[in-house]
């Protein structure tokens, strides 16, 4: 496993002269993408975050344009039809995808634009972006996980052994990424974080 050492990071990203680049976050479901991600960007404004096209329902507060973009089945097979994706994938009986022209159009502008993608879509879009830095987000453990994913209360028994099912073959991937974090503790995995960006 690559070993990333914390590090203080509060000029991280302004330091580093290079041009946009892609940065994908991957991990199982219940592992706390979405809360290292806020962190990441309440401490770093210059991050700009890809907003998702899905078609699951949203959850409770979420917002349309803020979370996510939610679409029709329908509508989400016309952009696939139509290549407005980045990446795509299936994942529990949603689509999910990336649109293809806000990263395309930041990266060019020399923004570094954070994905916070599932599995498939991360080997996607590495497909396009073969320099994207690619980070693997691990729980401590399965036991923790399902312990992660039943305190959300927000899927059935079949639903949460579904995800730990896809949970393990992801972590089983783990190793195709640049670095692997493990997020036993928040502060310590955000820093870990910092520190691969500021590596790349």
């Amino acid at each position: 496993m690559t070993q990333v050492l914390p590090i203080h990071s509060s000029v991280m990203i302004k330091e580093c002269q290079q041009p946009g680049r892609l940065v994908v976050l991957t991990g199982p479901s219940g592992v706390g993408k979405g809360t290292l991600v806020r962190a990441l960007l309440q401490r770093h404004p210059e991050l700009n975050l890809s907003i998702s096209v899905t078609t699951r329902s949203p959850r409770p507060g979420e917002v349309q344009g803020k979370h996510y973009y939610f679409v029709s089945r329908s509508q989400f097979e016309q952009m696939i039809a139509q290549g407005k994706l980045l990446e795509w994938a299936e994942f529990a009986g949603n689509y999910y995808g990336t649109p293809r022209e806000p990263v395309e159009e930041q990266t060019r502008n020399g923004k570094w634009v954070l994905l916070e993608i599932e599995l498939e879509g991360a080997r996607q879009v590495h497909q396009t972006y073969p320099d994207a830095l690619r980070i693997f987000i691990l729980p401590p453990s399965l036991t923790e996980l399902e312990q992660r994913l039943r305190s959300r209360a927000q899927d059935s028994e079949e639903a949460i052994a579904r995800r730990l099912r896809r949970a393990q073959e992801e972590i089983n991937a783990a190793s195709e990424f640049d670095f692997e974090i493990i997020n036993d503790n928040f502060e310590t995995a955000v820093n870990r974080i910092e520190a691969a960006l500021f590596a790349a």
